[in-house]
Protein backbone atom coordinates (compact mmCIF):
# COMPACT_ATOMS: atom_id res chain seq x y z
CA UNK A 1 0.00 0.00 0.00
CA UNK A 2 1.10 3.52 -1.00
CA UNK A 3 2.26 5.30 2.62
CA UNK A 4 0.57 8.38 0.74
CA UNK A 5 -3.09 6.87 -0.05
CA UNK A 6 -6.36 7.32 1.04
CA UNK A 7 -6.26 5.36 4.00
CA UNK A 8 -4.55 5.92 6.78
CA UNK A 9 -1.72 4.13 7.53
CA UNK A 10 0.84 3.76 10.18
CA UNK A 11 3.71 1.77 11.79
CA UNK A 12 6.57 2.52 14.88
CA UNK A 13 9.56 0.84 15.29
CA UNK A 14 11.79 1.12 18.14
CA UNK A 15 15.20 2.56 17.24
CA UNK A 16 17.43 2.60 20.37
CA UNK A 17 16.68 0.83 23.42
CA UNK A 18 17.81 1.98 26.69
CA UNK A 19 20.54 -0.42 28.53
CA UNK A 20 21.17 -2.08 25.00
CA UNK A 21 24.50 -1.68 22.87
CA UNK A 22 26.26 -1.07 26.19
CA UNK A 23 24.81 2.33 26.18
CA UNK A 24 22.70 2.96 29.91
CA UNK A 25 20.20 5.86 28.18
CA UNK A 26 19.86 6.35 24.48
CA UNK A 27 18.61 10.69 24.09
CA UNK A 28 17.89 13.49 22.03
CA UNK A 29 17.24 12.63 18.31
CA UNK A 30 18.21 14.60 15.27
CA UNK A 31 16.91 13.18 12.34
CA UNK A 32 17.52 14.07 8.02
CA UNK A 33 16.38 12.31 4.95
CA UNK A 34 19.44 12.08 2.52
CA UNK A 35 19.05 13.17 -1.32
CA UNK A 36 18.81 9.23 -2.08
CA UNK A 37 15.82 9.07 0.65
CA UNK A 38 17.98 7.28 2.83
CA UNK A 39 16.61 7.97 6.62
CA UNK A 40 19.60 8.97 9.38
CA UNK A 41 18.67 9.17 12.62
CA UNK A 42 21.06 10.48 15.29
CA UNK A 43 21.00 10.67 19.41
CA UNK A 44 23.76 11.05 21.98
CA UNK A 45 24.60 7.35 23.77
CA UNK A 46 25.09 7.95 27.59
CA UNK A 47 27.16 5.26 28.58
CA UNK A 48 27.18 4.80 32.20
CA UNK A 49 23.86 6.74 33.25
CA UNK A 50 21.08 9.28 31.92
CA UNK A 51 22.39 13.08 32.99
CA UNK A 52 23.86 14.96 30.33
CA UNK A 53 26.96 14.52 31.77
CA UNK A 54 27.23 10.99 30.78
CA UNK A 55 26.62 11.46 27.01
CA UNK A 56 29.88 10.49 25.71
CA UNK A 57 29.28 9.38 22.36
CA UNK A 58 27.15 10.71 18.96
CA UNK A 59 25.52 7.76 17.48
CA UNK A 60 23.53 6.97 13.83
CA UNK A 61 21.45 4.16 12.45
CA UNK A 62 20.32 4.23 8.90
CA UNK A 63 17.64 3.40 6.72
CA UNK A 64 18.11 2.43 3.04
CA UNK A 65 14.70 0.98 2.61
CA UNK A 66 12.36 3.75 4.06
CA UNK A 67 12.23 2.76 7.75
CA UNK A 68 11.77 -0.33 6.90
CA UNK A 69 14.72 -1.66 8.63
CA UNK A 70 17.63 -0.06 10.12
CA UNK A 71 21.31 -0.69 9.89
CA UNK A 72 23.74 -1.49 13.02
CA UNK A 73 24.88 1.35 15.09
CA UNK A 74 27.69 3.87 13.73
CA UNK A 75 29.69 5.99 16.36
CA UNK A 76 30.17 9.12 14.54
CA UNK A 77 32.84 10.63 17.39
CA UNK A 78 33.10 10.50 21.03
CA UNK A 79 36.52 9.25 23.55
CA UNK A 80 34.98 8.33 26.50
CA UNK A 81 35.97 11.57 28.65
CA UNK A 82 34.16 14.30 27.15
CA UNK A 83 30.48 15.38 26.87
CA UNK A 84 29.28 15.09 22.69
CA UNK A 85 25.94 16.49 22.68
CA UNK A 86 22.94 17.90 20.65
CA UNK A 87 23.36 16.31 17.01
CA UNK A 88 21.57 19.11 14.20
CA UNK A 89 21.58 17.55 10.88
CA UNK A 90 20.96 19.45 7.50
CA UNK A 91 20.83 18.33 3.74
CA UNK A 92 22.36 20.86 1.23
CA UNK A 93 20.00 19.87 -1.41
CA UNK A 94 22.98 21.67 -3.71
CA UNK A 95 25.86 19.56 -3.10
CA UNK A 96 24.00 16.61 -1.75
CA UNK A 97 26.59 16.80 1.47
CA UNK A 98 24.53 15.93 4.79
CA UNK A 99 26.13 18.05 7.55
CA UNK A 100 26.03 17.21 11.40
CA UNK A 101 26.49 20.11 13.91
CA UNK A 102 27.51 19.29 17.39
CA UNK A 103 29.05 20.36 20.41
CA UNK A 104 31.98 18.84 22.81
CA UNK A 105 31.53 19.76 26.66
CA UNK A 106 29.03 22.66 25.61
CA UNK A 107 31.74 24.54 24.30
CA UNK A 108 33.15 23.90 21.01
CA UNK A 109 31.14 23.76 18.39
CA UNK A 110 32.04 20.90 15.36
CA UNK A 111 30.90 20.38 11.69
CA UNK A 112 31.23 17.09 9.67
CA UNK A 113 29.61 16.08 6.04
CA UNK A 114 28.68 12.53 4.73
CA UNK A 115 28.80 12.68 0.59
CA UNK A 116 27.46 9.23 1.17
CA UNK A 117 23.93 9.74 2.77
CA UNK A 118 26.01 8.85 5.95
CA UNK A 119 27.99 5.63 5.24
CA UNK A 120 30.91 7.35 6.12
CA UNK A 121 31.76 10.89 7.10
CA UNK A 122 34.32 13.51 7.42
CA UNK A 123 37.03 14.52 9.98
CA UNK A 124 35.11 16.71 12.35
CA UNK A 125 36.18 20.75 12.08
CA UNK A 126 36.15 22.94 15.19
CA UNK A 127 34.11 26.14 13.65
CA UNK A 128 33.75 27.98 17.08
CA UNK A 129 36.06 30.84 16.37
CA UNK A 130 33.62 31.57 12.73
CA UNK A 131 30.51 31.25 14.98
CA UNK A 132 30.74 32.30 18.65
CA UNK A 133 31.16 35.74 20.07
CA UNK A 134 33.45 36.53 22.95
CA UNK A 135 31.96 35.98 26.52
CA UNK A 136 29.09 33.44 25.18
CA UNK A 137 29.35 30.17 27.15
CA UNK A 138 27.31 26.82 27.31
CA UNK A 139 26.90 27.17 23.27
CA UNK A 140 25.10 24.07 22.20
CA UNK A 141 23.51 23.53 18.64
CA UNK A 142 19.71 22.69 18.30
CA UNK A 143 19.32 19.94 18.78
CA UNK A 144 17.22 18.15 15.89
CA UNK A 145 17.77 19.93 12.38
CA UNK A 146 19.00 22.72 10.72
CA UNK A 147 17.25 24.02 7.03
CA UNK A 148 17.97 24.96 3.80
CA UNK A 149 16.70 28.48 2.68
CA UNK A 150 15.62 29.16 -0.81
CA UNK A 151 18.20 30.92 -1.48
CA UNK A 152 20.65 27.60 -0.96
CA UNK A 153 21.65 29.30 2.88
CA UNK A 154 22.14 26.83 5.53
CA UNK A 155 20.82 27.78 8.99
CA UNK A 156 21.70 25.76 12.10
CA UNK A 157 19.56 26.72 15.38
CA UNK A 158 21.45 26.94 18.74
CA UNK A 159 21.46 28.46 22.18
CA UNK A 160 24.08 29.62 24.40
CA UNK A 161 24.71 31.61 27.61
CA UNK A 162 25.64 35.37 27.39
CA UNK A 163 28.16 35.18 29.91
CA UNK A 164 29.26 33.25 33.03
CA UNK A 165 26.20 33.71 34.98
CA UNK A 166 24.31 29.92 34.45
CA UNK A 167 20.41 32.04 35.10
CA UNK A 168 17.98 30.82 33.06
CA UNK A 169 17.46 35.26 31.77
CA UNK A 170 20.83 35.34 30.41
CA UNK A 171 20.25 32.04 28.41
CA UNK A 172 19.03 32.76 24.30
CA UNK A 173 18.50 30.94 21.25
CA UNK A 174 20.17 32.20 18.33
CA UNK A 175 21.08 30.71 14.28
CA UNK A 176 24.28 29.33 12.60
CA UNK A 177 24.70 30.46 9.19
CA UNK A 178 26.37 29.20 6.05
CA UNK A 179 25.97 30.84 2.44
CA UNK A 180 28.77 29.10 0.77
CA UNK A 181 27.78 25.39 1.40
CA UNK A 182 29.25 24.87 4.50
CA UNK A 183 32.98 26.04 2.83
CA UNK A 184 32.65 28.86 5.96
CA UNK A 185 29.86 29.94 8.74
CA UNK A 186 29.21 32.70 10.63
CA UNK A 187 26.25 33.73 13.65
CA UNK A 188 23.56 35.32 12.56
CA UNK A 189 21.12 36.98 15.16
CA UNK A 190 20.22 36.18 18.83
CA UNK A 191 16.94 36.19 20.70
CA UNK A 192 16.27 38.89 23.09
CA UNK A 193 16.72 35.44 26.52
CA UNK A 194 15.27 33.42 28.59
CA UNK A 195 14.80 31.26 25.48
CA UNK A 196 17.38 28.22 24.35
CA UNK A 197 16.46 24.92 22.87
CA UNK A 198 14.84 25.73 19.00
CA UNK A 199 14.23 25.02 15.64
CA UNK A 200 13.32 27.27 11.97
CA UNK A 201 11.26 26.70 8.71
CA UNK A 202 11.14 28.96 5.89
CA UNK A 203 7.81 30.19 5.23
CA UNK A 204 6.30 30.86 1.80
CA UNK A 205 7.37 34.72 1.98
CA UNK A 206 11.10 34.01 2.77
CA UNK A 207 11.03 34.92 6.56
CA UNK A 208 12.22 32.43 9.23
CA UNK A 209 9.77 31.24 11.88
CA UNK A 210 11.90 29.88 15.23
CA UNK A 211 10.03 27.65 17.34
CA UNK A 212 11.17 28.35 20.35
CA UNK A 213 11.81 26.41 24.34
CA UNK A 214 11.14 29.04 26.87
CA UNK A 215 13.35 28.89 30.06
CA UNK A 216 11.96 27.76 33.58
CA UNK A 217 10.80 31.47 34.44
CA UNK A 218 8.48 32.17 31.56
CA UNK A 219 5.17 30.18 31.72
CA UNK A 220 4.46 26.72 30.87
CA UNK A 221 3.70 27.63 26.75
CA UNK A 222 5.64 27.25 23.50
CA UNK A 223 7.66 30.35 21.87
CA UNK A 224 8.19 31.92 18.54
CA UNK A 225 9.73 34.54 16.90
CA UNK A 226 10.23 35.74 13.32
CA UNK A 227 13.30 37.30 11.11
CA UNK A 228 12.58 38.61 8.06
CA UNK A 229 16.39 38.96 6.79
CA UNK A 230 17.43 35.51 6.64
CA UNK A 231 18.26 34.69 10.46
CA UNK A 232 20.66 37.73 10.81
CA UNK A 233 17.55 39.82 13.21
CA UNK A 234 14.31 38.33 15.22
CA UNK A 235 11.49 40.04 15.88
CA UNK A 236 10.06 40.15 19.71
CA UNK A 237 9.32 36.65 21.28
CA UNK A 238 5.82 35.47 21.01
CA UNK A 239 3.62 33.13 22.99
CA UNK A 240 1.84 30.32 21.59
CA UNK A 241 -0.61 30.36 24.60
CA UNK A 242 -2.86 27.32 22.72
CA UNK A 243 0.14 25.15 22.82
CA UNK A 244 0.84 24.03 26.19
CA UNK A 245 4.58 22.69 26.71
CA UNK A 246 6.27 21.68 29.95
CA UNK A 247 9.69 23.77 28.75
CA UNK A 248 11.07 20.75 27.00
CA UNK A 249 12.19 20.30 23.17
CA UNK A 250 9.68 20.35 19.95
CA UNK A 251 10.35 20.07 16.11
CA UNK A 252 8.91 22.00 13.48
CA UNK A 253 9.18 20.94 9.51
CA UNK A 254 7.80 21.88 6.33
CA UNK A 255 5.94 18.95 5.00
CA UNK A 256 3.77 20.57 1.82
CA UNK A 257 3.78 23.56 -0.11
CA UNK A 258 0.96 25.12 -2.59
CA UNK A 259 2.95 24.42 -5.29
CA UNK A 260 3.68 21.09 -4.85
CA UNK A 261 1.14 19.76 -3.49
CA UNK A 262 -1.88 22.24 -3.41
CA UNK A 263 -1.37 23.34 0.24
CA UNK A 264 1.34 24.94 2.43
CA UNK A 265 1.56 22.68 5.18
CA UNK A 266 4.19 22.59 8.26
CA UNK A 267 4.05 20.18 11.06
CA UNK A 268 4.96 20.52 14.92
CA UNK A 269 5.09 18.42 17.46
CA UNK A 270 5.74 18.95 21.09
CA UNK A 271 4.86 17.33 24.20
CA UNK A 272 1.56 19.26 25.27
CA UNK A 273 0.98 18.73 28.50
CA UNK A 274 2.47 20.19 31.90
CA UNK A 275 4.54 17.36 32.39
CA UNK A 276 6.61 14.84 29.85
CA UNK A 277 3.96 13.29 28.31
CA UNK A 278 1.38 13.00 25.45
CA UNK A 279 3.58 13.58 22.49
CA UNK A 280 1.26 15.54 19.84
CA UNK A 281 1.66 16.75 16.36
CA UNK A 282 -0.39 19.37 14.99
CA UNK A 283 -0.88 21.60 11.15
CA UNK A 284 0.01 25.08 10.47
CA UNK A 285 -2.13 25.87 6.88
CA UNK A 286 -1.40 29.28 7.19
CA UNK A 287 2.64 29.48 7.46
CA UNK A 288 2.97 29.50 11.68
CA UNK A 289 0.03 31.66 12.13
CA UNK A 290 -2.24 29.48 13.56
CA UNK A 291 -2.31 25.68 14.13
CA UNK A 292 -4.77 22.99 14.83
CA UNK A 293 -6.06 20.59 17.70
CA UNK A 294 -2.87 18.21 18.33
CA UNK A 295 -3.76 14.65 17.40
CA UNK A 296 -1.77 12.27 19.84
CA UNK A 297 1.37 10.11 18.83
CA UNK A 298 2.14 8.78 22.26
CA UNK A 299 -0.18 9.48 25.62
CA UNK A 300 2.56 7.97 27.80
CA UNK A 301 5.46 9.36 29.10
CA UNK A 302 7.69 11.27 26.23
CA UNK A 303 10.43 13.95 25.74
CA UNK A 304 12.24 14.97 22.69
CA UNK A 305 10.65 14.54 19.33
CA UNK A 306 12.24 15.35 15.63
CA UNK A 307 10.12 15.30 12.58
CA UNK A 308 11.26 15.18 8.61
CA UNK A 309 9.29 13.76 5.65
CA UNK A 310 10.50 10.56 4.19
CA UNK A 311 10.69 10.24 -0.27
CA UNK A 312 8.04 9.28 -0.13
CA UNK A 313 5.77 11.90 1.47
CA UNK A 314 5.16 9.82 4.62
CA UNK A 315 5.78 11.55 7.65
CA UNK A 316 8.52 10.45 10.21
CA UNK A 317 8.71 11.37 13.69
CA UNK A 318 11.72 10.08 15.93
CA UNK A 319 10.60 10.66 19.52
CA UNK A 320 11.64 9.53 23.45
CA UNK A 321 9.26 7.32 24.97
CA UNK A 322 8.59 5.07 27.74
CA UNK A 323 6.10 3.37 29.93
CA UNK A 324 7.62 4.21 33.48
CA UNK A 325 9.57 7.21 32.39
CA UNK A 326 10.23 9.09 28.86
CA UNK A 327 13.88 8.01 28.13
CA UNK A 328 13.32 3.87 27.85
CA UNK A 329 13.51 4.15 24.25
CA UNK A 330 13.93 6.20 21.11
CA UNK A 331 11.14 5.46 18.37
CA UNK A 332 10.47 6.18 14.97
CA UNK A 333 6.93 6.54 14.24
CA UNK A 334 5.82 6.78 10.35
CA UNK A 335 2.56 7.79 9.08
CA UNK A 336 0.44 9.59 5.81
CA UNK A 337 -1.41 12.34 6.27
CA UNK A 338 -4.59 10.80 6.79
CA UNK A 339 -3.64 9.06 10.09
CA UNK A 340 -2.77 12.29 10.97
CA UNK A 341 -5.68 14.19 10.39
CA UNK A 342 -8.20 11.30 10.52
CA UNK A 343 -9.31 11.57 7.18
CA UNK A 344 -10.07 15.20 7.29
CA UNK A 345 -7.15 15.59 4.94
CA UNK A 346 -5.02 13.70 1.95
CA UNK A 347 -2.59 13.96 -0.56
CA UNK A 348 -4.85 12.48 -2.65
Amino acid sequence: MENNAAAPWFRETEIFTSGAEGYHTFRIPGLVVAGDGAILAFCEGRRDGSDDYHALYLLLKRSTDNGATWGPTQVLDGDGTRTYHNPTAVLDRDTGLVWLAYNIDADRFMVMSSADSGATWSEPTDISDQVRKPGMTFYVAGPGHGIQRKDGALVIPCDHHAGMRMDSVYNTSHVVLSSDHGASWQMGGSLSGSTDECEIVETQDGALYMAVRGQRNRPDYRYCAWSRDGGITWSDIETLNEIPDPHCQASIARFTSEESHGKNRILFSNVSSKTRDHLTIRISYDECKTWTSPKVLYPGPAAYSELAVAADTSILCMYERGIQGPYESIRMAQFNLDWLTDGRDTLG
